[in-house]
């Protein structure tokens, strides 16, 4: 049992090596492009010629710097996606469309409960009573702000339905064959994510709350507070 579970856990920490992988690069080219396009430092090193406003350096650095952005600004889904690819035993394909639809579904499903409590407004406005940095922008969705764990919901619960014993190999009546198989990978996940978007909306805030409550502490504690926090 133990070596059962120990080897489970080695498997997901293999799965988020992938989405990791790509975080240096994507670092890099946010880290130069911001910096040297800073109007500051361009400045203070007299690089106006060089790196200034209209140069075709200034505007490879300024790409550089959105591509960085790109990466780090859709992390979850970078890592709903790759999480799945690496859980999954067989036709990893199949894994990652799941991932990338279930991901979308639950955070649309999530939007659906803010729009129905009216913590969103029927134009698209967050009402004024939600706590700032509660809501966010998720792939041009409204949703709740759950970051890298909200990708990992995803990966992990995709990985689960697809491998076997669960739906891979599912087999259906001879009406409905075209949907069995790995083609039902997919119906399921939406189906299965669109019940977790609205179980997230309940489970989330608290565990939000928590961690607002945790870097309060920490950021209140001084630097006996940083300590704590670099020791464990």
């Amino acid at each position: 049992m133990k070596d059962k579970i120990f080897g489970i856990l080695q498997r997901i920490g293999r799965s988020f090596m992938l989405p990791i992988a790509i975080l240096p690069v994507a670092g890099l080219l946010l880290g130069i492009g911001s910096s040297f396009t800073n109007e500051t430092t361009i400045a203070t090193y007299g690089l106006q010629k060089i790196l200034g406003d209209e140069t075709v350096l200034h505007a490879l650095l300024t790409i550089m710097n959105k591509v960085g952005s790109a990466v780090f600004d859709n992390l979850p889904l970078i890592f709903a996606v790759g999480v799945a690819i690496g859980m999954a035993k067989k036709e990893k394909e199949v894994a990652a469309l799941s991932a990338l639809i279930a991901y979308f579904v639950m955070n649309v499903a999530i939007n659906g409960m803010l729009v129905v409590t009216g913590e969103i407004t029927a134009d698209g406005q967050i009402a004024k009573d939600v706590l700032e940095g509660t809501i966010a922008s998720v792939c041009g969705i409204q949703s709740l702000q759950m970051g890298v764990f909200g990708g990992i919901i995803v990966g992990l619960g995709v990985a689960a339905l697809h491998n076997p014993p669960r739906f891979h190999k599912i087999a259906l009546p001879n009406a409905l064959s075209f949907f069995g198989g790995s083609r039902f990978v997919p119906i399921i996940s939406t189906i299965v994510y669109m019940f977790v978007g609205i179980g997230m909306y309940f489970v989330w805030p608290p565990v939000q709350n928590g961690i607002y409550a945790l870097g309060g502490l920490v950021t209140g504690s001084g630097y006996a507070g940083t300590f704590d926090f670099w020791y464990y």
